[in-house]
């Protein structure tokens, strides 16, 4: 694997985008505080190595030139004195050494002639050891050895350096932190609204603030919302118009069928007109279903209502039954609601021909109305497809069997109308569950 391969794969090992812009960024200035940090710490030791130089040849010359002119007997006295952090001065041969000498030394070596002007003959050797230490022969012009005694160091770093770079370094990863979260903000802004877009329901606007980019792209978003919410209402508008317009002439050709002579044929159009009439009917119903928040909220007391649906149910003769119920008030919209039980009633009775209703509390506290059935069910891969219009499990169009297929479609849009939720579940035992939970 490549050096190139290795290193796309190591960027893309963040799975958020919120860590490989943080990996990114710190990577980039880290790197950055390092490179200037050894740039300045070279500067440091060159200006070191120069001023250790420059002291060195200056002080030298002068140390040897005084202990020159010194009695030998007041030398040793004096040689305190001039000693230095890095050197000091012995009278004497000093310690065995090697004539090989490493860079550094060779430089203080001629450091050291070029202070001893070429009046003091000098030789420099190394001294082993764990750490470079050098040593420089000057025979005085009595005769008189002394030895300059040198080890080698650049100056200490401050103790408070480290603390220094430690600081530095936090404050590298708060500032990156805070520009990935300026950068990442707007992101979740945008990812919030479109998981919530809902153009049939009135949500608040993206605020069209901060930097130039950001308010473009709210307003964007924002008119983006305004023109689905336009062409939904449109679509609806004109299903609505169709529906209402062929309400009269379908009345019209009934009237006439049935004034026909007998015949099989009258009753299979009279037939046909009433599913057409009763397709209208449902089409209407469902255009002013994306109107369902409309109704205004009212409290309701949720056991005597789903028991007044269901005795209506019953003295139709129709098998629905509240085998369990809690007590509690609700407020919510009661014709949207009972319209969207109704309809789920309907569709129980059709396929297994009773329904029950249960209500209680789901495990949020929210309130649940769930319509029970022991029917066929529907095919896992289709319980989100029968929420859709139009669509029918059984693509049959029997009044008794198929129908419309919008009975379903419209419980769904009015149940988000009214600001809750239908979920579609088939019964372990065999039916279907249809839970409406109220927010």
């Amino acid at each position: 694997m490549s050096f190139a391969s290795q290193m796309r794969r190591l960027l893309h090992l963040p799975r958020t985008l919120r860590s490989r812009l943080f990996l990114i960024l710190f990577a980039g200035l880290a790197a950055a505080h390092v490179l200037s940090f050894a740039v300045l710490f070279y500067e440091r030791t060159m200006s070191a190595k120069a001023t250790m130089y420059t002291t060195l040849e200056n002080d030298v010359a002068t140390s040897i030139a005084l202990l020159d002119r010194l009695p030998p007997q007041e030398r040793p006295q004096w040689l305190s004195m001039l000693d230095r952090r890095t050197y000091r001065y012995e009278i004497g041969t000093g310690l065995p050494g090697v004539p090989e000498l490493s860079p550094r030394a060779a430089e203080i070596a001629q450091a050291i002639n070029v202070a001893a002007g070429g009046r003091f003959p000098v030789k420099v050797e190394s001294i082993p050891g764990k750490r470079e230490h050098l040593q420089a022969h000057v025979t005085l012009n009595d005769g008189s050895p002394v030895t300059i005694d040198v080890l080698p160091a650049l100056m200490p770093l401050a103790t408070w350096l480290p603390y220094l770079l430690a600081a530095q370094l936090a404050l590298l990863v708060l500032c990156t932190w805070l520009a990935v979260q300026l950068a990442i903000k707007p992101l979740q802004r945008f990812a919030n609204a479109a998981e919530a877009l809902d153009p049939s329901r009135k949500a608040v606007r993206l605020e069209e603030t901060g930097p130039a980019e950001v308010a473009y792209a709210a307003s964007a978003f924002n008119a983006m919302r305004d023109r689905i919410a336009h062409y939904l209402q449109e679509r609806v508008q004109i299903l609505a118009a169709i529906s209402h317009d062929l309400q009269t002439p379908i009345t019209r050709m009934k009237l006439r069928a049935e004034m026909a002579e007998e015949s099989p044929e009258k009753h299979r159009l009279i037939n046909d007109l009433s599913e057409i009439e009763r397709l209208v009917r449902e089409g209407v119903a469902y255009a002013k279903s994306a109107h369902g928040d409309t109704e205004k909220p009212t409290r309701i007391d949720i056991a005597s209502f789903v028991e007044s649906i269901a005795f209506d149910y019953q003295d139709t003769g129709k098998a629905v039954a509240v085998p369990r119920t809690i007590p509690g008030v609700v407020v919510t919209r009661p014709h949207a609601l009972r319209r969207i039980l109704s309809n789920l009633i309907d569709n129980a009775l059709k396929f297994a021909g009773e329904a029950e209703i249960q209500v209680d509390r789901a495990a949020d506290g929210k309130l649940r109305i769930t319509v029970l059935d022991s029917g066929p069910g529907i095919p896992a891969d289709q319980l989100d497809a029968v929420l859709q219009p139009f669509y029918r499990v059984e693509q049959s169009r029997s009044r008794d069997t198929g129908g419309t297929g919008l009975g379903l479609a419209i419980a769904q849009q009015l149940s988000v109308a009214i600001g809750g939720s239908l979920h579609l579940a088939n019964r372990p035992g065999g039916g279907l569950a249809a839970e409406v939970t109220l927010g």
